[in-house]
């Protein structure tokens, strides 16, 4: 009897090991539409908008004048962003996406998080406008001015956003949406967004551009110097995406260059690419638009070769980048750094708290360079023709 009595208390706790182990499998359980099902306590949808408070149709900040800064919201207590919708006027041509600055702030601290052109930081490069979709940006119709972000932005102790105007002309009219959910204390290890603009008219090689060999002997680059910078981020965290532009002068292929990470103070990178469009999820020097959740192309030349402009995004999100004290994100400017581009990135990624961020480009560093179009080509062929001699038979394969 006392044999049947112990052989039934151990089958009673298997068998409670078992339920344990099984509720905690199905609580384990995660993913974006299956966490969307789950309930939800203590928050409380909020909305900051550009609604015309009086009743009426002018639902938009105005006449916000060159030099002026605009508080968009000021939210005070704990919560997350979690939407993000704008529009201006006047549209891209007339007023530069490119001067118009996105600043937020976390946590009533003075210095903000968050910087960039408001244009490349949802996805607009230069001054232009196109349509864009990745996971958690988009630039949508109509032609790429309905801008929207669905990043978490986490606050515990209050979040400001800002413009600032820095073209020449006045903004007419500001629509937004900042939508955030109230809380009377955010969840734990909540980090804090931060993004960052910065752009670099590269310098090629004193030896030349020396691309494929075509110019010259290709050198090597171990060590990373003289590479671009997109990220110089200190303390813990993670990088979780990055929009890329990049004006080539020429018709050479611009993406030799190979991306190189240094995390925590390393002199020597340890995450090493095979070269920028691999960097980026595609292959063979692609000229071709698209758009996957966590990479793409949405802008790309029509010009000769990889003359011209082009915007590639690349998003982390199954994959972040993490560190402890830094990390330095750098790629190539071709290889060894041999091509002079005209380089422009917005990074995003989450930090334990909120940092500052590096110095900002100026308006005049940032500004986007001419195209080079048929007249400058034919004055490259008329100087290498009275290079060649001047005979009146020149092709150009000589």
């Amino acid at each position: 009897m006392r044999k049947k009595h112990l052989t039934f208390l151990l089958l009673f706790f298997c068998g409670l090991l078992f339920c344990m182990n099984d509720a905690d499998a199905q609580v384990s359980l995660t993913g974006e539409m299956y966490d969307l099902a789950k309930m939800k306590n203590g928050v409380r949808n909020r909305r900051v908008s550009s609604y015309d408070q009086t009743g009426n149709n002018r639902d938009c900040l105005t006449a916000i004048k060159p030099g002026e800064v605009r508080t968009v919201a000021e939210i005070s207590g704990a919560g997350i962003i979690n939407h993000i919708w704008i529009t201006i006027a006047p549209s891209p041509g007339k007023l530069s996406r490119n001067d118009i600055i996105l600043k937020m702030y976390w946590d009533n601290k003075s210095y903000p998080s968050v910087e960039s052109p408001i244009g490349p930081f949802f996805g607009q490069g230069w001054n232009e406008q196109y349509n864009y979709a990745s996971f958690p940006l988009s630039a949508g119709p109509g032609n790429g001015t309905g801008l929207s972000s669905y990043f978490q932005m986490p606050f515990a102790s209050g979040a400001k956003i800002e413009i600032e105007n820095q073209s020449d002309i006045t903004v007419d009219a500001f629509y937004f949406y900042i939508d955030y959910l109230e809380m009377k204390k955010l969840p734990q290890d909540m980090g804090r967004f931060h993004a960052w603009y910065n752009h670099e008219l590269t310098e090629a090689l004193p030896e030349g551009e020396t691309e494929w060999g075509i110019a010259g002997k290709q050198g090597e680059n171990k060590d990373g110097a003289g590479n671009y910078v997109f990220a110089d981020i200190k303390g813990k965290g993670h990088f979780v995406g990055i929009n890329y532009f990049v004006h080539c002068p020429s018709p050479m292929w611009y993406g030799e260059g190979d991306d190189m990470w240094f995390i925590d103070g390393e002199t020597m990178p340890s995450l090493i690419g095979t070269g920028t469009e691999d960097f980026f999820n595609s292959s063979w020097c692609p000229k071709e638009a698209f758009s996957h959740p966590y990479f793409g192309y949405p802008r790309v030349n029509n010009d000769i070769g990889w003359l011209g402009r082009t915007h590639v995004y690349r998003f982390f999100i199954n994959d972040p980048v993490f560190f402890e004290t830094n990390l330095k994100g750098t790629i190539e400017h071709g290889h060894g750094n041999n091509l002079t581009l005209d380089m422009a990135t917005v990074v995003y990624w989450y930090q334990d708290e909120a940092k500052a961020l590096p110095a900002a480009p100026s308006k005049e560093a940032r500004k986007p360079k001419p195209f080079i179009g048929p007249s400058e080509i034919h004055k490259w062929r008329h100087e290498w023709r009275k290079n060649k001699g001047n005979g009146s038979k020149l092709w150009g394969n000589e």
